[in-house]
């Protein structure tokens, strides 16, 4: 069964760690200087903040996947609807390595659909020194995904 994502870029995490572990009842599941996640059950979703995002606020929404079956299922049912977007195997991006297929919607909002394959120990692919504060979301707007 997959799992509801959300991201949202904030500005200070100290304190939006506090709000939303009021809203949720529970503090994060992994709580990093500039990123923190809920694992939730009820409701079942993984929700995500941190201050890399490009602009403030909803960053990319999606859909983790339990296993790479299901993630092969999902991007299957979205190119056969025409949606066709972009592969990304192995990749590093919210200390966590998956797999992962971006397409965007009608409204231009990055999906992110993925399977975690473990936890990484950096935020990112790319050194800290050349990180251009942008989240994991690929820019999709120039692409014919949609």
């Amino acid at each position: 069964m997959s799992r509801f994502h959300i991201h949202i870029a904030v500005d200070d995490l100290q304190h939006s760690v506090g709000f939303y572990s009021a809203v949720f009842g529970c503090e994060p599941s992994i709580l990093k200087d500039d990123y923190a996640k809920w694992a939730l059950e009820d409701p079942r979703l993984n929700f995500a903040i941190s201050t890399r995002g490009r602009n403030k606020g909803l960053d990319h929404i999606g859909l983790q996947a339990e296993d790479d079956a299901e993630l092969q299922t999902i991007r299957r049912r979205l190119e056969q609807a025409g949606i066709h977007g972009l592969a990304q195997e192995a990749t590093t991006c919210c200390y966590a390595q998956s797999d992962k297929y971006w397409v965007q919607d009608p409204a231009g909002i990055a999906w992110e659909t993925f399977h975690t394959l473990g936890s990484a120990p950096m935020f990112g692919e790319q050194p800290e020194a050349e990180k251009q504060n942008a989240c994991c979301a690929p820019n999709l707007s120039s692409s014919s995904c949609c």
